[in-house]
């Protein structure tokens, strides 16, 4: 049997899965690290810890599922978007990478705009705004605060891209990730030299680019050794996680949408030409599909907001939960379900971490409105997750408004497992809500469980399965 290796570098742990070559999940694993806030906004992570936990994590998995490294035909990447890994001249990191939702570079992203000639301008060479979680940011920021660490920096490069280097000893970046850094022309699949010298960054930091599907690397002897993978095994591009989720659940042609409810909360567009949101509030990026790009929209606290209310204010649930061996989100939702729609006025704004679509405002902040005294836990809990999921149609409104033609949304990520708040979503976007039945980033055929959604919402929309295969994620 020949398999194939699925890693996905995530924010809290790195995940890997191991898929036949029919597209069935074999097993899988993961293995977390921790996250540094050093101060109010901040947000890095250890390079290293990455890639000490994709060796445990691979291993881990070999050992479990029981299959040879020998076995392994090829291995996929997936990963974080946006996070700023500087090397220096000897490939040793030379502080901790600052994350995606790291907001401390506000002042930055005024200054690049005004150094570009304006945003409009900034859109017109790279589809976007500047915004603090992206890349070119955090490398300013770096330049203005840390001089003696920038003078030292030879290479950037972003999550993902870090762990493939210590696999294949190879530089690379994927298209679709490389969008997400405010340094590629997105139209033209390229690095933007005009961006770089109007920023006075080197080009030199900047690795060679790749489609998402093609080899960029093979496996070093000595990563071999630490993963109990083979030597020469190759290593695609990948993409970032939002462009693999997406192919994942197959938005790969125009009139699918997708919904992925993760930490963050993204809404996601497939498109065959390159579009640019006149007012930047959507991020046109590059596709995982070779040639192709997409739009979406991000909320920075989706899931995040949901775990945060859990983490807070759910003892009773998580005591239970544990109790009975169950999952304690499945508490939390049936306990939403008993509230009615709209939960009697009471509204929650989900911008706990500061908003990118359609608020790109890093001190924007969360909160309930409306409370009195016939609010209980249960109105609150629903309001939680009425609250994410209006946010979430925001980013959907801008698509509309741009004249893609939606058909129907494909919802992945954890909180798709939750069919009270697929159909929450089906309801208050209006499109027909599509899941699949595995959350590990890559298609498997799955079926219809034959459920349509909760009796409560007054006007039903279906939510089915999705019946599609395809190879694991990034590959």
């Amino acid at each position: 049997m020949t398999y194939y290796l699925g890693i996905d570098l995530g924010t809290s742990a790195v995940k890997c899965i191991l898929v036949d070559d029919q597209g069935a999940v074999k097993s899988s694993h993961s293995v977390e690290y921790p996250l540094l806030q050093p101060q109010p906004g901040w947000a890095e992570q250890h390079p290293e810890d990455w890639w000490r936990g994709t060796a445990e994590c691979i291993q881990a998995l070999l050992a479990k599922s029981g299959v040879q490294g020998s076995e392994v035909a090829g291995i996929g990447l997936s990963g974080q978007m946006h996070g700023s890994v500087f090397l220096d001249r000897e490939l040793q990191v030379v502080r901790p990478a600052l994350l995606w939702c790291d907001q401390r570079t506000a002042a930055e992203c005024e200054w690049i705009e005004e150094a570009v000639g304006g945003q409009e301008a900034l859109g017109r060479l790279t589809g976007n705004k500047a915004l603090t979680g992206f890349t070119a940011p955090k490398a300013v920021w770096l330049r203005n605060n840390e001089p003696e660490n920038y003078a030292r920096t030879a290479h950037l490069m972003l999550p993902k891209d870090y762990v493939r280097l210590q696999l294949t000893g190879a530089f690379g970046m994927d298209m679709a990730d490389a969008s997400g850094t405010l340094l590629l022309d997105v139209e033209n699949r390229r690095w933007s030299s005009e961006v770089m010298e109007r920023l006075d960054l080197p080009m030199a930091w900047l690795p060679p680019l790749f489609e998402s599907n093609e080899i960029a690397g093979h496996l070093l002897p000595e990563a071999a050794a630490a993963t109990g993978l083979a030597a020469g095994t190759p290593v695609v591009a990948g993409g970032g996680d939002q462009a693999c989720g997406a192919v994942g659940v197959g938005v790969v042609r125009q009139g699918i949408a997708s919904v992925a409810l993760g930490t963050s909360g993204v809404v996601f567009v497939h498109d065959d030409t390159y579009q640019v949101d006149p007012e930047c509030r959507l991020h046109s990026f590059c596709h995982g599909v070779p040639g192709k790009w997409h739009r979406m929209g991000v909320m920075l606290a989706a899931g995040g907001s949901f775990q945060w209310w859990r983490n807070h204010f759910a003892y009773e649930e998580l005591q239970q939960a544990q109790a009975e061996g169950r999952d304690v989100y499945e508490f939390l939702t049936a306990l939403a379900e008993t509230a009615p729609l709209g939960s009697e006025g009471l509204l929650f704004i989900p911008y706990l971490t500061g908003e990118r679509t359609p608020h790109p405002d890093p001190k924007a902040r969360g909160g309930f409105i409306g409370l009195n005294l016939r609010h209980t836990k249960a109105h609150l809990t629903r309001a939680v997750l009425e609250g994410i999921t209006f946010g979430l149609r925001d980013s959907m409104e801008l698509i509309q408004a741009s004249g893609i033609e939606i058909k129907e949304l494909r919802v992945n990520g954890g909180g798709a497992r939750s069919l009270f708040w697929r159909q929450m979503i089906a309801d208050i976007f209006g499109y027909p809500v599509v899941t699949v039945n595995s959350t590990d980033g890559c298609c498997v055929r799955s079926g219809c469980d034959g459920r349509i959604g909760s009796p409560r919402h007054r006007h039903q929309r279906a939510v089915r399965a999705l019946d599609s295969g395809c190879g694991p994620c990034g590959a």
